[in-house]
Parts: C-alpha cells; sequence; structure tokens
C-alpha cells in the first residue's frame, strides 16, 4: 500500500475544533429537553428552516459558494446529496425523540456503537478485511444489543436507528466530490423545501409552536445554530487532526449524554444496561488500542 505525500498530524487548532464540536453535541441533549413538549417533527423542521441562513452565511464568508453553484447542476450529485440529507433528517427525528421520551441512555448507546459499525459497513460494503480485534469488537457490540433486546423483548430500535442513519449518512458522505460546508448546506438546501411546506401545514392548522410564546420561539429559532454550528466545526476540525485522534474524541458526547440522561434526566440504569454498556465499553477498548498505539508511534 503506497503511503500519502504527506500526512495529516494533530494540531492546537484542529484539536480545539474537534474537542468543541463534541462538547457542543454532548450538551445538546440538554436544548432539545428544553423542547420536549414541541412534537419532534416540528424541532427537525426547525433544524432544517435556521441551519440555512447560518450555512449560507458562512459560505458567503469564506468566498466559497462556486462549489456549491457547481453542485446544484449536477444530477447525480444532487442525486447522492438527497440520499444523505434523507439519513441526516431521519437521524435528527430520532434523536429529538428520544431526548424528550426519556430515552437519553439509549442515544448514547446508538453513538457509542457507531464507530464499531462503520467497521462493519467497510468491512461488508467496501471488502475491507478485519483485524482479529476489530471482529471482536464488532461481536461484543452485536452481543450487547442482543442483550438489551431480550431483556426488553424487542429490539432497542432508537441506538439501531441512531446507529444505521449515522453510519450510512458517514458512509454516503465520504462519497461526495463537495467541501464539507458546502455539502452541508446542499443538504439543507434540499431539506427545505419539504421543511417550509410541513411550517406552512402547522401554522394553517394552529397547531405551530412557533411565535406562540417567547421561549419557544427563541428556542426554535436557535435550532439552526445548535445543529450547524458544531457539524462546521467538527468539519473543519477533522482537516487538521490525525483520523486515529477523531476516533478517540469521539466518546465525548455520548459519554457527556449517558452522564445528563442518568445523573439530571433521572433515567434508570436497569440490569440489562448494565451489562450492555460494559460490554460496549469493553469493545471500545479494544478497537481503540490500535489507534492509540498508532497515534504513540508517530512524530508530532
Amino acid at each position: 500500500m503506497t503511503q500519502p505525500a504527506f500526512e495529516i498530524t494533530d494540531t492546537p487548532r484542529g484539536l480545539a475544533f474537534a474537542i468543541a464540536a463534541y462538547l457542543m453535541w454532548g450538551f445538546l441533549p440538554h436544548y432539545m429537553k428544553a423542547l420536549s413538549h414541541i412534537p419532534a417533527a416540528e424541532v427537525v423542521t426547525h433544524r432544517v428552516i435556521w441551519s440555512v441562513p447560518v450555512a449560507g452565511a458562512l459560505l458567503l464568508i469564506l468566498r466559497r459558494t462556486r462549489d456549491l453553484q457547481a453542485a446544484l447542476k449536477n444530477p447525480r450529485m444532487l442525486g447522492m446529496t438527497c440520499i444523505t440529507a434523507a439519513l441526516i433528517s431521519v437521524n435528527w427525528g430520532i434523536y429529538v425523540w428520544s431526548i424528550a421520551s426519556g430515552r437519553a441512555l439509549d442515544a448514547a448507546l446508538g453513538y457509542y456503537i457507531n464507530p464499531l459499525f462503520s467497521i462493519a459497513l467497510g468491512a461488508f460494503l467496501l471488502r475491507e478485511p478485519l483485524t482479529k480485534a476489530q471482529m471482536a469488537a464488532v461481536a461484543l457490540a452485536a452481543a450487547a444489543v442482543v442483550v438489551l433486546t431480550v431483556e426488553a423483548g424487542s429490539v432497542p430500535w432508537v441506538s439501531v436507528g441512531l446507529t444505521l442513519t449515522w453510519g450510512f449518512y458517514a458512509f454516503f458522505k465520504k462519497s461526495l466530490p463537495i467541501g464539507p460546508n458546502q455539502g452541508f448546506l446542499l443538504e439543507v438546501l434540499i431539506l427545505l423545501f419539504p421543511a417550509l411546506g410541513y411550517f406552512a401545514y402547522l401554522a394553517a392548522t394552529g397547531s405551530s409552536s412557533f411565535g406562540t410564546s417567547f421561549s419557544d420561539t427563541s428556542l426554535l429559532l436557535g435550532c439552526g445554530v445548535v445543529t450547524a454550528v458544531p457539524l462546521i466545526i467538527y468539519a473543519n476540525g477533522a482537516k487538521l487532526v490525525r483520523l486515529s485522534t477523531m476516533g478517540i474524541l469521539q466518546y465525548i458526547a455520548p459519554t457527556m449524554i449517558m452522564l445528563a440522561a442518568v445523573l439530571l434526566f433521572g433515567e434508570e440504569f436497569g440490569r440489562a444496561r448494565m451489562i450492555a454498556f460494559p460490554m460496549i465499553w469493553a469493545a471500545l477498548v479494544i478497537y481503540s488500542i490500535p489507534m492509540v498505539r498508532q497515534m504513540r508511534k508517530r512524530p508530532g
């Protein structure tokens, strides 16, 4: 396998961006909890609508609108972006619903499983070989899902749904030949039309929470910032740190979500979770050890 002409090293700026993004995602459940009295579909609608001006303003400031204009004229790219847009919208919907419904622990589990699912996805769809450690980690994660399924009598669909939607979103996102900031704006622009249609329907039927109170309106307006800013910061940080470093840092957000669920939201850490979560943590340790060794070997 040929080596690249240059290798990305961890820069202080990149680490700051990456950590900031994961911390923001870790605090996001608190924001969504404040919106728990509003239906998830309406919250997602406002996440889409108000992300457009935030992402659009950034591209104008950076003067990177040409790639977006070219993408809008490319049917293949538009088709691929429709897929990623659909996946991220479903992911947002499951996530918002899970926080509002007292299922934040399930959300945390889903994001813990995600890197292991990405490994399995690469093996099945890209024929990437799995190491013994990776196979053990994926098997442990699958066993943890089985434990939760047997205990509850049904598949933990919140965890599985978040894992599948985010995993496939990241998978297809890699195939888009467009910058991450431009790609995100293109996604929310595609989602804007159905979002505006649903917003108009809610307004026409008197079901909209927007404008009913100052607090609700302010929180819904803020959905654009809390949605777009972490994604944009993450996308820029990912360019300035090693992939292995991002792999370790990604555990920050689900850990914060889990702690908030137990300590602040009062969710029960029952017997099945007491078994399943340590299994997932063990799988992540097995998965992370090679990355940590690799980080120590490399200079910078």
